[in-house]
């Protein structure tokens, strides 16, 4: 292990969400310390943290302050100003790398990616105006979606075409923003792979789950998924496909599509993902272990999963549930520590387990 990054040494995290969090208890678990950056106050991963910066992603100085004091620098979101990560990198070692963010913040750029690594994609054509979304509906036909090409989550950035009169408005929608329009893809249902990449290139992939989202939030997670013997391959296979292209350091999400003629990549997340949450109750070493794992030099963990997991986000009134859910046999709960309940926000998860 020659790259070991020695016990003691402290993580920068970008982001202070639920999954900069869960990345700091498991650095916390090896003995690393964690320093988040994070602009919102009091952060869910501040409460966990050695050291919380509070300060904007252009503010310079504190950036400066922050690469400093850390010895790598990893993150829990994509979209991070490309400014930011240029006077980042000079200071600390960043994973994942600049270019597995560089083809995850443009989902134009993202689809192009997969397509010429021989990957199935949903139809899809860049919409920079009227003009062109025109050409693109008689290209891909109805029904599409529109998408801002950055920065959309959960469901946010994007508007249904179910026919051509509909074009208008959802353009309008986009608020100006670049587009790209994606054709529906006819799926049975939708898995997604959890891998990780050492620094060393080993890669390790945990079992494939099966999602459920509604109003474009994750919903719940199953595991094992439906899949055939040969699907769970080519899944896996796909996933390293997608790691070794990008020369990529840490966990990655990416969620499938699966259809009758094959599987289908919907996107990748270069982070630890919501879908790979079972793995804190179903696995020895969990996804976030294993990216603190893969960006320190150590080698990678056990990943075999060795229960049935279904994991199921608490989302606003859900928190409701917690006290019931605290006092049913083989439920894990994790909270985010949040302070205000919201609609649509994520509060936490649980994990169901099924014993083998």
């Amino acid at each position: 292990m020659s790259h070991f990054l020695p016990i003691g040494s402290t993580i920068g995290i970008i982001g202070g969400g639920q999954l900069g969090r869960m990345l700091s208890v498991a650095a916390s678990r090896l003995g690393f310390r964690s320093h988040i950056f994070e602009p919102g106050a009091e952060p869910p991963a501040g409460q966990v943290a050695h050291k919380v910066t509070t300060a904007a992603y252009d503010d310079d100085d504190a950036l400066r302050a922050f690469g400093a004091s850390v010895d790598i620098i990893t993150y829990e979101f994509e979209n991070i100003p490309t400014a930011a990560l240029d006077l980042l990198q000079d200071l600390a070692p960043i994973h994942p790398g600049r270019e597995a963010l560089r083809v995850s913040q443009d989902r134009l750029t993202e689809k192009t990616f997969l397509q010429e690594l021989g990957l199935k994609t949903a139809p899809f054509a860049d919409v920079p105006d009227a003009a062109s979304l025109e050409a693109a509906l008689a290209q891909i036909g109805t029904p599409a979606i529109l998408k801002t090409r950055r920065f959309g989550y959960d469901g946010k950035g994007q508007a249904r075409i179910m026919s051509p009169e509909h074009a208008a408005q959802a353009l309008a929608d986009m608020k100006g923003a670049p587009a790209i329009l994606e054709g529906f893809v006819d799926f049975s249902h939708e898995v997604s792979v959890i891998a990780a990449r050492s620094l060393d290139g080993a890669v390790s992939a945990f079992d494939p789950g099966e999602n459920v989202h509604s109003d474009g939030i994750l919903r719940s997670t199953t595991v094992p998924a439906r899949l055939t013997q040969g699907q769970r391959t080519d899944a896996v296979l796909l996933a390293a496909k997608i790691a070794n292209a990008l020369n990529y350091v840490g966990v990655m999400g990416v969620e499938l599509f699966v259809t009758s003629d094959g599987l289908v990549v919907n996107e990748i997340a270069p982070r630890v993902h919501n879908s790979g949450h079972w793995t804190q109750n179903g696995c020895t070493v969990d996804q976030f272990e294993q990216h603190i794992r893969a960006i320190t030099g150590w080698p990678l963990g056990d990943g075999q999963r060795h229960a049935d997991v279904v994991m199921e986000n608490l989302i606003g009134d859900d928190m409701d549930r917690v006290a019931d859910l605290a006092g049913t046999p083989d439920c894990a709960l994790h909270l985010y520590g949040k302070a205000e309940t919201k609609p649509g926000r994520k509060m936490g998860h649980v994990n169901h387990i099924k014993r083998a």
